[in-house]
């Protein structure tokens, strides 16, 4: 699709109301490949590459407000109607925004593991900590990670990358990791890659850090459920109860899983989605 620019996206076909899969930092429409087809069985599911992720070029650049106005554009020209956001981690950011600043797009928010800001510190892994703080540094960020990637080869980076985001890898299905290597394979090839990541990475960091977002979750008006891993590394599973409790947005916490449920605990993420969801108010 030409949204100024190419966007990839999949469409999981299904004949219900729209709803609209966003991934989070790194992330892309691989993500949603276990739970896209159960979705669909109640809903049209569509999911898209943000910009710099996936197959989707990098373009004018990664930040929250260019992959802002890409979610805005695709919502209008392709879901076509108020739409579901089912949004991981940076994407839940995102689609927070975007349910604050143009509610008649969203009907409800399904925020996965969502890197909201919030008033209390963050407890990151030493290991993410770690990697952050080399892609926060211009220039030589891209150039660090590029050089562990190369050197790493996809396989491996795909297993460090569950290793990081999931309580138990080993429950990743098997053709999953082969799609996320193979895409992995594709985007080294890719020179904006990383320049993709280290920018989105600046971006959601002084987001979280500067903490104003905050003062948009009363602005939210759709229905909204939070589903979180207990066991997330990367986005402590208070942040959502806390934020759950101070707006009355309902939380569900998945006991055995780290920060991406829809790939870890693919079934237990669906039913839980598509339960909360059969017990909204339809679409006006």
């Amino acid at each position: 699709m030409d949204l100024e620019g190419p966007v990839h996206y999949l469409d999981f076909g299904g004949d219900g109301p729209p709803l609209v899969c966003v991934h989070g930092l790194g992330g892309s429409v691989q993500n949603w490949l276990a739970v896209g087809p159960v979705l669909a069985s109640q809903h049209r599911v569509l999911a898209l590459d943000l910009r710099g992720f996936g197959e989707t070029p990098l373009g004018a650049g990664s930040r929250l407000r260019d992959n802002e106005r890409l979610l805005s554009l695709f919502l209008e020209e392709v879901a076509g109607r108020p739409a579901t956001l089912v949004a991981n981690s940076m994407g839940g950011l995102l689609s927070v925004r975007q349910a604050a600043h143009d509610p008649h797009t969203v009907q409800n928010l399904v925020l996965v593991d969502p890197a909201l800001p919030w008033h209390r510190g963050r407890a990151f892994d030493a290991r993410v900590a770690a990697f952050f703080a080399v892609l926060l540094t211009p220039g030589l960020g891209e150039r660090a990670v590029s050089r562990r990637i190369r050197k790493a080869g996809p396989q491996r980076i795909v297993e460090a990358a569950f290793r990081i985001v999931c309580a138990n890898p080993d429950r990743v299905p098997a053709d999953l990791v082969r799609a996320h290597v193979e895409l992995e394979r594709n985007r080294m090839r890719w020179h904006k890659t990383q320049r993709a990541l280290a920018q989105a990475t600046r971006s959601l960091i002084w987001a979280l850090t500067e903490g104003g977002d905050a003062r948009i979750y009363g602005r939210v008006r759709a229905p909204v459920l939070l589903v979180h891993g207990r066991r997330d590394r990367l986005v402590p599973v208070r942040n959502s109860l806390e934020i759950g409790r101070r707006f009355g947005w309902q939380v569900e916490v998945l006991a055995d899983v780290g920060h991406v449920p829809m790939i870890e605990a693919p079934d237990e993420f669906a039913r839980t989605t598509l339960s909360w969801l059969g017990a909204q108010p339809a679409a006006a």
